[in-house]
């Protein structure tokens, strides 16, 4: 077990153990639902009380992860991008889907997020993940502009697609336990059979080609 954290530096690495922990259990148990502030501080290695020290709930713990995928989907895209220019539609779509399929546990948080998560802590907290969030796809639909044919107005309306889009693919294609027995009993209804990532990648080419059209 770790000892409790006593500086400022010890503070920031055990609350970035349980984002970790949350992260790794999101991914092994089939979604964030799933995960428990019980399981999250057991494989953090912290006591179970300990957890408070750091976020006040499981909802600003998820929170704080899915903050944390908002830069890393800026990251990813300007890594994809690069200095590459003059992307046409289809390649715009084919970098957002890409990055975001690279990112499932974030994917997945997209739903949580407007159902409870930011609507379940207190008012700084979701002005902090409404600030971050806002200013990281500020910085994507940026990295996008410069890099792609679209317009900065088809990028947002991508951007938007794209997120409503992952969100709810990304549950669909995840369903519980429970419906996944009910899909194998009826597999018309099968959407576990949905397949994730190719369909997010041809409905936002779609999209995008669509939009560059229009």
């Amino acid at each position: 077990m770790h000892q409790r954290a006593r500086s400022a530096e010890d503070k920031a690495r055990r609350a970035d153990d349980l984002l970790k922990a949350a992260e790794a259990l999101a991914r092994e148990l089939g979604g964030v639902r799933y995960v428990t502030l019980a399981a999250v501080t057991e494989r953090a290695g912290l006591h179970r009380t300990g957890v408070r020290r750091y976020y006040a709930s499981k909802e600003e713990l998820l929170l704080e992860l899915a903050e944390r995928g908002w830069g890393q989907w800026r990251d990813a895209v300007k890594s994809a991008v690069a200095d590459r220019a003059g992307l046409g539609p289809a390649q715009t779509a084919a970098v957002v889907s890409e990055t975001l399929v690279a990112l499932p546990v974030f994917c997945d948080l997209l739903t949580h997020v407007t159902l409870y998560l930011e609507g379940d802590v207190d008012i700084e907290r979701a002005r902090r993940y409404k600030t971050n969030s806002f200013a990281a796809h500020d910085e994507i639909a940026a990295t996008l502009d410069d890099a792609s044919t679209m317009t900065g107005e088809q990028i947002a309306n991508l951007l938007a697609a794209a997120i409503m889009l992952a969100a709810g693919l990304w549950q669909v294609s995840h369903p519980t336990p429970t419906l996944a027995a009910l899909y194998e009993q009826v597999p018309r209804w099968g959407h576990v059979a949905l397949d994730f990532a190719p369909r997010l990648t041809s409905l936002l080419e779609a999209c995008a080609v669509g939009l560059g059209e229009a």
